[in-house]
């Protein structure tokens, strides 16, 4: 009896051993795979290093040496994460992978945003100062491009005057007809609403909320890498409750960065 219990003992940890080595067989090849699916280059400067984080003020915690091959794993603004051949995971800026070499020998190509990356942008966002009706006004807009040409945004805005305070959020439809130019102009129309709070001191206004349309011109001048200035004037439309709407001139300079 006790012998057959020892048999049984011997042969479950063989199974045992034997479903362990599978699996470390597995993930290892899991591993390999998924190194496999990373752009690979080769060092060509005396090293490169890497930093704990994508920044500069990240300290440096390892080096890899000319000859040696790591693989990038992702892109986060001018920094890529990366892998050492031991296997270390750390953040090496783009300057210093400009040199490196791809698979086939040839210099690998860092991609950087340049004014190709402007024309085909998808997401942009920014801010703008200026003036609404002699009241200082700021905006913060975000913005989709559906294709080269024409793209939506929307827009939130803050004026503050002497004799009102006011917040209005648009939507706008924007037009570029030469989205290859440095300086590339657009048209755009939008609507929104429009909330006057007046400033008084003795009697107490009723704040007054309101329909608003507007066309506008204005330009998108590329600077370089990820950002671009905007200027713009705005012809705005507030559709009051009264007889007569009210006509709102606006200018805005500002700047922005795309996606």
């Amino acid at each position: 009896m006790n012998k057959l219990k020892s048999d049984i003992k011997l042969v479950l940890i063989f199974f045992l051993m034997i479903s362990c080595g599978t699996l470390v067989a597995k993930s290892n090849d899991g591993a390999e795979s998924e190194d496999e699916e990373y752009q690979s280059v080769e060092i060509v400067d005396p090293f490169v290093e890497f930093h704990t984080g994508p920044g500069r003020g990240y300290p440096v915690f390892h080096i890899v040496e000319k000859g040696e091959k790591i693989l990038l794993i992702k892109k986060k603004t001018e920094w890529y994460k990366v892998k050492s051949p031991r296997g270390r995971l750390g953040w090496v800026h783009e300057d210093e992978l400009e040199k490196t070499l791809a698979d086939d020998g040839e210099n690998y190509e860092i991609d950087k945003p340049d004014q190709e990356g402007f024309i085909a942008r998808r997401y942009e966002t920014g801010v703008l100062a200026g003036d609404f009706g002699g009241a200082t006004v700021m905006t913060l807009h975000a913005g989709w491009n559906w294709t080269e040409n024409i793209a939506t945004e929307i827009a939130y805005s803050q004026a503050l005057g002497n004799v009102s305070d006011i917040q209005f959020l648009n939507l706008n439809i924007l037009h570029q007809p030469f989205p290859e130019w440095r300086v590339s102009p657009y048209v755009k129309l939008g609507t929104g609403i429009i909330k006057v709070k007046p400033n008084a001191t003795l009697v107490l206004p009723e704040d007054r909320e309101d329909e608003m349309v507007h066309a506008g011109i204005g330009a998108k001048i590329y600077v370089s890498r990820q950002f671009f200035i905007r200027a713009e004037y705005n012809s705005h439309t507030i559709l009051t409750s009264r007889n007569d709407n009210d006509e709102v001139e606006e200018w805005k300079l500002g700047f922005s960065v795309f996606f």
